[in-house]
């Protein structure tokens, strides 16, 4: 929005001097800049934010594992086109300054920053532009490179990299091999080599799922047979195929209607071959180990509602007429098996079309709800399915739709009750949870219950309800009812012992056992586009995986010529990928020596999600140059390994928004955790503290139809806001340059100087909640630098104005209070409050007059140097050191000055306050009561009367209690 000219570097009118000819020495944006660019020179050439490892080329000197370490490290940015807007560098800002002040404190702090740059909006921008993703992306990375530097971000440079260096996706690959190569032996509770599991089978310990010996196994059967072990596996899965992308989408990246959260293209389900991680192999240890993290409650709650562990019982309900057929489901409420009068599959499960029946029975004929109209339980099926493909997941689990489905003309039979209950297929249950069928008991759910309404299906209540509860399901506790057959019964007994009756029954007669589930799925590892890691697979004639030696890696990207994912008709669905990489049939069709002589193999055409390279980014950040190992184990144990207070290891901390909390956060806790049991790193988990910087937010202005306005052109009339003449309306959101809201940091640097951007920043509120953008309000942390600046250097001649001479004890008293308080915000990363401590230190100094004492100047300086640093810096040298200021310790607080000299105590007379006394700190009860009583108020108000007690909370209280 536009505003009056609050530059400071403004001149005078009028014929009248300039601020900056009267003061040619005055700190303004032109000095700020001078200061900031040749202190970050000084910086890079130095080597001054250079962490030292333990050994390897990074090593430093002898005192390295002598100091305590501190590993900071922010989440990973995307290098966008856009370039950084001011809420971009927040929390690397806060990272900046927390890290700087862990320096002061004697610690060897790793602090480096790299980019994540493969994934969809490169590619997507290639597509429109023609220009490659590599040049686009190495491009915003450059540019973004100087955005940060120009903010004085002390970084170790030396350490970063970004995911799309062959030489970082080589270990990217590796460890998708690990992973490809490795088991989860749920006896030992932990990953294995798959040559421990193949060892199994050979020696007859472990039989084959056929029950044949391994020896008489074909190659593509024996492929099967581990792939069904193996931690990464191609299967054929359900996924979310976008046609008008030309590529699968995880969930996340599917909006609640179905469509692409990129161009708004519907999406469908279909099944493809795809590369998965079995994640839901660690769901145990994921949640267990929570525990022991420091993050935020809120994001630990959201991990566990994703892992979703729940305890029940698989029951098995055999398909009428097929005794080879079952549908087994999943219940956590096995006591109510009773009242399942129906069975659900999800659309996509594989035992339907083995179940329909070539014609509908007589009991479905006629009714148009269990048909859908159609001639056969095949077409009836088919033509839901298609419906059903339109609806992403989010749609199909909507709570109080109207229920639909259709009869697949199959009956199973009830295991405790004998009674034929139909089979259904609708799309309110998913193949992502449970086993992708369910028994329906419509008494005690209500989705069961609306669907039972909707097809005039049997309700029976297995629990009782409280009296009057009618029409609609019971969803709560109380006695079991109608729950008896001639072998056991239930009515009458609680949930609990229901529930462990019934196992019991249904174990005994092997339909049933008692199991845990989670809602967590597989991970869905592939997508069909260009810009990412090649998978290091190829595949022989039979269409057995092998993966590649590490004498292979990388396998780099080709450089092709089309590297667009073919699109299709967004509106049909029963089209299928064709990826960028299997247009290059040089590239696929390759003659390999695997180690059985020279064979003609074809390659994996499919690359990894953008998640891949993020999963182990702070590993590599330990070791970035090693040829020979993702990182070196002594470099891994000096900075990631367990230590007291983190138990599991990993990052001091990890500074990030909260919207990662189930994707990338358990993907790379996963990828930890694998690289851990096989023994390559000492720690099980990724990231010990986690921190979640809140949201800079900034004012959207919105013509009459609802269009975003460029808010610098917005003016501020009679309460109201114009653009053009126009009247807009304002709201507060995101700032981005697609709400033609952004401010960019190169312009508040330019117009105040970075160390006042980040000052603004980290002053504006807790680092934590989401705050508004002011660019009027800058203004106020600019000016306390030049009130700062005038405290030591003469704005006239720019000499140093400082005095050896000892400061008076009111001074000391705001030096050591101050001091004692940044310390304490610094490392609680309090920033706000530490700014205004030392905004109050140093207003103390203004409002003195006079020179300032050395002593205190010095300090000052070192206070306020971990968030302004090129004017701390600066100012450091002004006062005669040599050393850089970032390595210098960070003041000590003399307690006896931090207690305050005397505290104001309150004396009451039967409960009333009579008196205040400026009392010692350290008073005792004795001499207080003493003080209390004798006080001629307090004398006054009793009136002569005795006194029968008295009760003393020194120093600040005294109750008196009268005879």
């Amino acid at each position: 929005m536009s505003e009056k000219n609050s530059s400071p570097t403004a001149s005078g009118t009028d014929g009248a001097p300039s601020a900056e000819a009267a003061a040619p020495h005055r700190y303004t944006a032109a000095a700020a800049a001078d200061i900031e660019a040749r202190w970050q020179d000084f910086w890079d050439a130095d080597g001054t934010y250079e962490a030292p490892n333990p050994s390897g080329d990074l090593a430093g000197g002898a005192d390295v594992v002598a100091r305590p370490k501190k590993f900071v490290m922010d989440m990973f940015p995307y290098p966008s086109g856009a370039g950084l807007h001011v809420g971009h560098p927040l929390g690397y800002i806060a990272t900046d300054v927390y890290a700087r002040y862990q320096r002061m404190t004697g610690h060897n702090v790793l602090h480096t920053l790299g980019f994540d740059a493969f994934g969809l909006p490169a590619e997507q921008y290639a597509v429109q532009t023609g220009t490659h993703p590599r040049v686009s992306t190495e491009a915003n990375i450059e540019n973004m490179k100087t955005q940060l530097r120009r903010l004085g971000l002390g970084h170790d440079r030396r350490r970063s990299f970004a995911t799309i260096d062959p030489d970082y996706y080589k270990w990217t690959q590796w460890i998708f091999l690990q992973i490809f190569g490795s088991w989860y032996d749920e006896e030992a509770g932990k990953a294995r080599p798959i040559e421990d599991l193949v060892a199994q089978f050979e020696s007859g310990e472990r039989a084959t799922p056929s029950g044949r010996p391994w020896s008489e196994l074909s190659a593509v059967e024996r492929a099967d047979v581990l792939g069904g072990h193996r931690l990464a596996y191609a299967s054929d899965s359900p996924v979310n195929w976008c046609p008008g992308l030309g590529t699968v989408l995880a969930n996340e990246e599917v909006t609640a209607e179905g469509r692409s959260e990129r161009g708004n293209f519907p999406v469908f389900k279909a099944n493809l071959r795809q590369w998965n991680m079995r994640i839901t192999a660690y769901a145990d240890r994921l949640l267990a180990d929570l525990d022991a993290l420091d993050w935020p409650e809120a994001i630990k709650l959201q991990q566990r509602n994703w892992i979703g562990r729940s305890e029940g019982a698989r029951i098995a309900f055999t398909v009428d007429g097929r005794d080879d057929a079952r549908v087994t489901v999943f219940t956590t409420r096995p006591d109510t098996v009773f009242g399942a009068t129906y069975m659900v599959l999800a659309p996509e499960h594989e035992l339907i079309d083995s179940i329909l029946p070539a014609e509908w029975p007589e009991d479905a004929r006629g009714r148009e709800a269990w048909t859908g109209g159609a001639a056969t339980p095949a077409g009836a099926v088919a033509e839901y399915r298609k419906k059903a493909q339109t609806k992403s997941d989010v749609e199909r689990q909507t709570e109080h739709k109207d229920k639909t489905g259709v009869f697949t003309g199959a009956y199973a039979v009830n295991p405790v009750t004998g009674a034929r209950i139909p089979v259904f297929v609708a799309d309110y249950v998913l193949m992502g949870y449970g086993t992708g069928a369910i028994m329906a008991v419509p008494g005690q759910d209500e989705r069961d219950w609306e669907f039972a309404e909707a097809f005039g299906l049997p309700i029976v209540r297995t629990v009782r309800p409280p009296e009057g509860w009618e029409g609609e399901a019971f969803t709560g506790q109380g006695p079991t009812i109608n729950s008896s057959n001639d072998e056991i019964s239930l009515d009458g007994l609680e949930v609990a012992e229901a529930k462990t009756k019934i196992t019991e029954w249904l174990v005994a007669r092997g339909v049933g056992e008692a199991t845990v589930n989670f809602r967590l799925r597989d991970w869905l590892f592939s997508r069909q586009r260009y810009w990412g890691e090649p998978f290091p697979i190829v595949y022989d004639e039979d269409g057995v995986a092998h993966p590649l030696p590490e004498s292979m890696l990388p396998l780099e990207l080709p450089e092709v010529d089309d590297y667009s994912p073919r699109t299709f008709d967004p509106d049909d669905a029963d089209t299928r990928p064709e990826t960028p990489l299997s247009r290059n049939a040089e590239w696929v069709e390759v003659e390999l020596d695997l180690g059985e002589g020279a064979k003609r193999y074809r390659r994996e055409t499919n690359t990894m999600p953008n998640w891949a390279g993020s999963c182990w980014y702070e590993l590599r950040y330990l070791d970035p140059h090693n040829a020979d190992r993702m990182v070196d184990p002594a470099i891994e144990r000096y900075w990631m390994g367990p230590r007291e207070g983190q138990p599991h290891g990993g990052v001091d901390l990890y500074v990030g928004g909260a919207e990662h909390a189930v994707l990338h956060l358990l993907y790379a806790r996963f990828w930890s955790k694998v690289l851990y049991d096989l023994g390559h790193v000492s720690s099980a988990e990724p990231f010990h503290k986690l921190y979640n910087q809140g949201m800079i937010q900034a004012h959207v202005y919105r013509d009459a139809r609802g269009f975003p306005v460029p808010a610098a052109e917005v003016e501020e009339r009679d309460g109201g806001y114009v653009h053009g003449g126009e009247p807009v309306k304002r709201e507060l959101g995101k700032m981005g340059k697609s709400l033609k809201n952004a401010v960019t940091p190169d312009e508040i640097a330019a117009e105040y100087g970075a160390d006042t951007l980040r000052l603004y920043e980290m002053a504006m509120g807790p680092l934590d909640v989401s705050r508004p953008w002011d660019t009027r309000a800058v203004v106020g942390q600019y000016r306390l630098l030049q009130r700062l600046w005038r405290n030591v250097v003469d704005e006239a001649t720019g000499e140093v104005t400082v005095v050896d001479a000892e400061p008076d004890e009111a001074t000391l008293r705001a030096l050591h209070k101050a001091v004692d308080g940044v310390g304490q915000d610094m490392a609680a990363m309090r920033f706000n409050t530490a700014i205004a401590k030392i905004t109050e230190l140093n207003n103390h100094l203004t409002k003195t007059g006079g020179p300032v004492a050395r002593s205190v100047a010095e300090r000052l300086v070192l206070l306020i140097a971990p968030l302004a640093p090129h004017i701390g810096e600066e100012l450091w040298h002004r006062l005669g050191h040599s050393g850089s200021v970032v390595h210098q310790g960070f003041p000590v607080a003399d307690p006896a000055y931090v207690v305050d000299e005397t505290v104001t105590c309150v004396v009451q007379v039967k409960g009333k306050v009579k008196a205040r006394l400026e009392v010692s700190p350290s008073i005792g009860d004795a001499e207080l009561e003493a003080m209390a009583v004798g006080d001629p108020a307090v004398v006054a108000a009793l009136g002569g009367a005795g006194v029968r007690k008295v009760v003393v909370r020194a120093p600040k209280l005294v109750n008196i209690v009268p005879a």
